[in-house]
């Protein structure tokens, strides 16, 4: 174990930080195989109900029905993320996403969206652009991984993805520390069965809307 960790200390509380490690090449290939493969058919399968569902933001708000914003990928690279706009139009868009209900930024379609996880289903042109992938630490906003310590930024050592140990384990209610932790768990542990694992439990998360504001 001591040869895969260092251990430091912040504010007096010791830290394990995982050190450096890259994927077994064929890993790699596989994940991003499977990758291409799964956005791909999602992408052909319901982009059908995109068009609804940009219908419907655009008769109740104005702006546009695809919502853009600067995201922080594997180590450290800035992409735009893809989602359905869930908020008003003149809401500021880099600030905390919303943590409880009954947020007044949100719209009454960006309610349903949110609840059912469709305003994340454009990010899938993001996982077929390499840029996430199916698994993986959810991306945050630059202006917040700036704040990072040292062993936060372990969590940039692999590709975000559009669902992660985070996402069923808790989703929003779980505190931060929490969360970060099983980002740590899964850069430590991952393969391709715990991808497929989060992936299958992922559904039921989903279809409950835990956790989803």
């Amino acid at each position: 174990i001591s040869a895969e960790i260092d251990i430091a200390e912040h504010t007096n509380i010791p830290i394990a930080c995982l050190r450096n490690e890259q994927m077994a090449l064929v890993h790699m290939f596989i994940k991003r195989a499977f990758d291409i493969v799964v956005s791909a058919i999602v992408i052909l399968l319901t982009f059908p109900f995109w068009i609804l569902i940009m219908i419907a933001i655009r008769l109740e708000t104005d702006g546009p029905a695809i919502f853009r914003q600067e995201r922080v990928g594997k180590d450290g690279g800035v992409f735009n993320i893809f989602k359905f706009r869930t908020m008003r139009a003149d809401v500021d868009k880099y600030q905390y996403s919303p943590a409880t209900p009954g947020d007044t930024r949100i719209t009454r379609v960006g309610s349903f969206l949110r609840k059912t996880s469709l305003d994340e289903f454009p990010q899938f042109l993001n996982v077929l652009n390499g840029d996430m992938s199916m698994v993986g630490p959810r991306p945050e906003m630059p202006f917040i991984v700036e704040k990072y310590k040292d062993w936060e930024r372990q969590r940039l050592k692999v590709k975000p993805g559009l669902t992660g140990l985070w996402q069923i384990m808790g989703r929003k209610d779980l505190p931060l520390h929490e969360s970060l932790e099983y980002d740590f768990y899964y850069i430590k542990n991952q393969s391709l069965l715990l991808d497929l694992t989060i992936l299958i439990k992922t559904v039921p998360i989903i279809l409950l809307g835990k956790g989803a504001y």
